[in-house]
């Protein structure tokens, strides 16, 4: 599965988390392939719920959101996120903007949770840059 999703803007995120610490390159690259395998999930997941209900367009409420943040709050850009959103779901069905900014919102919360253990992890190992191995840690101990 090729990532979809740009480095720069899951870069900012964790440079957000990592305080005084250095993130790699290779840090943003695994949290983005995390984040985007993750959306996909969440898709195929909303792509049931929409079945449940006959309908062939995903809505924010089958992503679990109630309320839609504003797009401008986001850090993570629309278009990527519908790709994503694509990946494991048939093509029959359409990603409201609604629902792709819940699933941008959802992505960005489980990407900075991921970001604040990945800065931990490598303040633990007494090291000064995150790197992949922190986010690949993350996974091992808690999924």
């Amino acid at each position: 599965m090729s990532v979809e999703l740009p480095f720069a803007p899951v870069d900012t995120i964790i440079r957000g988390k990592a305080g005084e610490l250095r993130v790699s390159a290779g840090a943003a690259e695994e949290l983005a392939h995390r984040i985007q395998t993750h959306g996909a999930t969440l898709a195929v997941t909303a792509a049931e719920e929409a079945d449940t209900d006959d309908r062939k367009t995903l809505m924010a409420a089958d992503f679990g959101v109630r309320q839609v943040v504003p797009r401008r709050e986001l850090e993570l850009p629309i278009a990527p996120i519908d790709r994503i959103a694509r990946l494991r779901i048939d093509n029959q069905y359409r990603v409201s903007m609604d629902a792709r900014i819940a699933l941008a919102d959802i992505l960005e919360d489980y990407a900075n949770n991921v970001a604040d253990a990945a800065a931990i992890l490598a303040r633990h190992a007494d090291r000064r840059t995150i790197q992949a191995e922190d986010i690949e840690t993350y996974f091992q101990l808690f999924e």
